[in-house]
């Protein structure tokens, strides 16, 4: 994960990537304005976007740093990094 990840959501603007949530689907939170969260699920034709609770964002970006962990990722930092800016 060397770049950050952003998408333009049609109504809410820039979104940027929070953190991995399997199965093709990926969290992201707005980067201007209040902090909404999404999963998303990209397809061959456009993005799916679902509106998901705080809580629920954060238990995956938790998941996924648990997952990082486990596997002694070289990109735990980063993304510990990157849930302390969002998440704390």
């Amino acid at each position: 994960m060397g770049a950050e990840r952003y998408l333009n959501h049609p109504t809410f603007g820039m979104l940027y990537l929070v953190a991995p949530a399997g199965d093709g689907r990926d969290i992201y939170a707005t980067l201007y304005a209040q902090k909404m969260f999404f999963l998303v699920t990209l397809q061959p034709r456009g993005a799916q976007f679902e509106v998901i609770p705080y809580l629920d964002a954060r238990h995956h970006a938790e998941l996924h740093l648990s997952r990082c962990r486990r596997e002694a990722s070289p990109e735990e930092d980063r993304w510990r990094e990157l849930f302390h800016q969002t998440f704390i």
